[in-house]
């Protein structure tokens, strides 16, 4: 079954954040826990960590910014 990589929510105000870097390129496999990508949103630049293992599929390119709960990527 396939994960979905989500844009999260970091702050109580935060309603969009800018996808800065995967750190994990397209079709790779990846552990859950292991850095996936960087983000910044208004305040801060977060490192977010793979929910899932798996192979990566990135849907999103970096530099791009969403609402919170976009889907990024899939773990499957």
């Amino acid at each position: 079954m396939a994960t979905e990589v989500l844009l999260p929510k970091l702050g109580f105000s935060m309603v969009e954040g800018e996808l800065a870097e995967w750190l994990v390129a397209d079709g790779a496999t990846v552990e859950a826990g292991a850095p996936l990508f960087t983000m910044e949103s208004d305040k801060s630049t977060n490192e977010i960590e793979s929910p899932a293992s798996g192979t990566l599929r990135i849907l999103i390119n970096a530099g791009e910014t969403h609402p919170v709960g976009t889907v990024l990527g899939v773990i499957g």
